[in-house]
């Protein structure tokens, strides 16, 4: 969600913000501890909140989709927890066809290709998340690609959510749980043996246990890399000790994204400026980490090859004359 938006919004319904939303922002977040999160998880819902009519949820898929292509982005895949919304827009079914159907326009009037990742909540029971799988699949290659499980990692039992994931892994989504940020190597091997995670948000922790790195590198296992995020939630202390050079080094692949640019206050092309500045990195490794993105995403084949000439024709351009920022 933009910033302007979120203040727009909350002043139509007179929705009250904390200042770290409205003259503080973007907050200062820590979140490596409870206390930590809570405070994180409190300013997520809050923005949530401002979400009241279908119009706001198309307007925030608009606006999202908008500002990539801004950024330079040429497919994006979002994620959506329908159980979060579906009180107050008809239920987890009725919030998904919205969505799916705000993605459909979007990707239509922007040239953006959008596509959806299910997402389970941990602080829910399991048995929750069995139903979002089945919402999953009821929508998969109806512009549902995957499924996975967000929050706290600290919260519930990874592995109870292993039913779910089997009801999504048979009818071919992408496996794409959360898991590796503020808990170390031991909750990527959970989301990798209890899930079978294709695709894990995050997991960049895996660096601390080079056999996982290994095995997650063998089975060509995709990370999610969000480094802002990394630092603003207190999991490293600043930029430089992100270790997206040792990923890199070990054969990662490595996806950077923003995470929630709207606490973080950054976007996706500043993850790239950001780990390039941090880690003095060239243009050959920026245009490899954006091809990586485009091979561990769910694009067509098509789409990815085009995106893939796209990006090799950014390396070999000027930079002082290039339009595209991989």
């Amino acid at each position: 969600m933009r910033h302007p938006t979120l203040l727009e919004l909350a002043s139509r319904d007179g929705i009250q913000l904390p200042e770290s939303l409205v003259s503080e922002w973007p907050p200062q977040l820590s979140a490596a501890d409870e206390k930590g999160w809570f405070r994180f998880q409190r300013l997520y819902d809050v923005a949530r909140s401002v979400l009241r009519t279908e119009d706001d949820v198309r307007r925030l898929v608009r606006e999202a989709a908008e500002d990539d292509v801004r950024d330079g982005g040429r497919w994006l895949e979002i994620q959506v927890d329908p159980s979060g919304y579906g009180a107050r827009f008809g239920g987890i079914t009725a919030f998904t066809e919205l969505v799916l159907d705000a993605v459909r326009r979007t990707s239509a009037e922007t040239g953006l290709g959008i596509a959806v990742v299910i997402a389970a909540n941990r602080t829910r029971h399991p048995l929750d998340a069995r139903t979002l799988a089945r919402l999953a699949v009821q929508y998969a290659g109806r512009g549902v690609v995957g499924f996975g499980l967000s929050n706290d990692e600290r919260r519930g039992v990874t592995a109870e959510f292993a039913p779910a994931f089997a009801i999504a892994e048979r009818a071919g989504l992408l496996l794409d749980p959360h898991g590796g940020e503020l808990v170390g190597p031991a909750s990527v091997r959970t989301v990798i043996d209890a899930l079978h995670a294709q695709r894990i948000g995050h997991g960049v922790r895996s660096v601390e246990d080079p056999a996982l790195l290994e095995e997650i590198v063998d089975r060509g296992i995709a990370l999610e890399i969000c480094p802002v995020s990394n630092v603003a939630l207190g999991v490293y202390s600043d930029l430089t000790s992100v270790p997206l050079p040792d990923l890199l080094a070990a054969g990662a692949t490595v996806a950077l994204g923003a995470d929630d640019p709207l606490l973080f206050g950054s976007r996706l092309a500043a993850q790239y400026a950001t780990m390039r500045a941090a880690h003095e990195l060239d243009d050959e490794t920026l245009a490899e980490l954006a091809a990586m993105s485009i091979r561990a995403s769910c694009a067509p084949y098509e789409t990815k090859a085009a995106l893939l000439a796209e990006v090799a024709a950014w390396l070999t351009t000027d930079p002082m004359s290039a339009t595209m920022t991989p």
